[in-house]
């Protein structure tokens, strides 16, 4: 597929509308009205888009004079896009079509620590085989990658990922990219995810993962599977819906039309803090990713919250990361649970974002515990501050978030929203 032929502006304002009016589509007179466009200039745009098979007629829509009018549709299975969650123990991947819906996924265990080779030679291998059972490999746009940083975004370059200093100045996404013969873009896990979430959002999707105040949405019983849905050797699985740990890790699929919250307006500014094997946050201000100058914004667990605390990786002492994994290393889930709402709240007191999204495994695993601690600390602090207290939701995505994200880096920019 001419990735450069379609991320003109004009084309994606018009991909952008027909993959947000979803399958009832939308009319070329609604296209020009909404994007200012010229009648013409709609027609060859649209007239394109259908040579290349990406829309497709929906049906026909009465007007109020004159013949019905033709509707549009986006087609979803025109393109594909990976989404690949390097984390420190585990790599999960996605196969999402054009609208960043999930049709296959795998998951294996992984050492970030092992080295560059041995990582590499992994996600090569997941990759093609996630390629190769999820229909077209010529439809596929690129490879989106995302683990933690620090890195620089814009060249794929990695620094010193904390815990794994030996990642510093690897060129992964010039590497990958020679390996897969595809794009390949990189970036930090939690602003994968965060553009996931403002995407996802603008698209209509749901942002809450099955619950939005401490209540769990109701799950069908699932058996034999990780908690990514997938069987841990790696074989790659078709999705029917986005998985919640139970609070055995069994992983049941949510009921479609079932426990959504209500999705995040275009341009708010909210905060996702991701914790998994470690803790980092991403930012979407006034609807835009914030990465920073330096890829370097949302280093959120490598706070300081107490002065002379225990050691964290990143050498620092007292880090947010560091108190919350011992926390939860000791079974004490509330207290980890306070200290990343001790955190929040300097966020949130600090940017005064409108919401706060709660992702990753560990979260995952204890989803009421970890709503009900960070919203207490954040409650508090507006109650003395006479204040509303800002909202804090489970992000949509579950465990395989960050990877749907990294599936964004692609996508996102055809719809003319690379940064949200």
């Amino acid at each position: 597929m001419n990735l450069g032929a379609l991320r003109s502006h004009n084309t994606a304002l018009v991909l952008d509308l027909l993959r947000t009016a979803g399958a009832e589509g939308i009319s070329r007179l609604e296209l020009a009205e909404r994007t200012g466009l010229t009648p013409q200039a709609v027609s060859k745009i649209t007239a394109r888009l259908r040579e290349d098979g990406l829309a497709a007629e929906a049906g026909r829509r009465a007007s109020t004079g004159g013949k019905p009018r033709t509707v549009l549709r986006l087609v979803p299975e025109a393109g594909h896009a990976v989404g690949v969650h390097l984390d420190r123990d585990e790599l999960t991947a996605v196969l999402c079509d054009l609208t960043g819906a999930v049709v296959a996924q795998r998951r294996t265990p992984l050492d970030l620590g092992a080295g560059a080779d041995t990582v590499v030679e992994r996600a090569v291998r997941e990759v093609g085989e996630l390629v190769a059972g999820g229909g077209r490999p010529d439809a596929v746009l690129g490879v989106g990658v995302a683990l933690p940083g620090p890195l620089d975004h814009r060249r794929g370059v990695l620094h010193r990922v904390t815990g794994f200093p030996e990642w510093n100045g690897f060129p992964l996404r010039d590497v990958l990219a020679r390996r897969l013969s595809l794009p390949v873009v990189v970036d930090k896990d939690t602003n994968a995810a965060a553009l996931g979430l403002a995407v996802g959002s603008a698209g209509g999707g749901a942002v809450g993962g099955g619950m939005a105040s401490g209540t769990a949405a109701p799950t069908n019983a699932g058996s034999g599977t990780s908690a990514s849905g997938t069987s841990t050797s790696g074989a790659t699985a078709p999705v029917t819906a986005a998985p919640v740990a139970s609070a055995s890790g069994v992983a049941a699929p949510v009921t479609p039309a079932t426990g959504t919250t209500p999705p995040i307006p275009s341009a708010a500014s909210f905060a996702y803090l991701h914790f998994g094997a470690g803790i980092g946050g991403g930012l979407v201000i006034g609807g835009a990713v914030h990465r920073g100058t330096r890829t370097g914004a949302g280093e959120f667990g490598h706070q300081v919250v107490q002065l002379d605390g225990p050691p964290c990786g990143c050498g620092n002492r007292g880090c947010v990361e560091a108190l919350c994994l011992a926390a939860v290393a000791r079974g004490d889930l509330a207290e980890a649970a306070r200290v990343l709402g001790t955190a929040a709240g300097n966020l949130v007191a600090l940017l005064d974002v409108d919401l706060v999204l709660l992702g990753g495994r560990t979260v995952a695993a204890a989803p009421e515990t970890f709503v009900r601690g960070v919203a207490a600390v954040l409650d508090e602090r507006a109650r003395r501050a006479g204040e509303d207290a800002v909202p804090v939701r489970v992000a949509a995505g579950g465990e395989r978030g960050v990877a749907e994200g990294a599936a964004q880096l692609l996508l996102a920019p055809l719809f003319g929203r690379a940064e949200g």
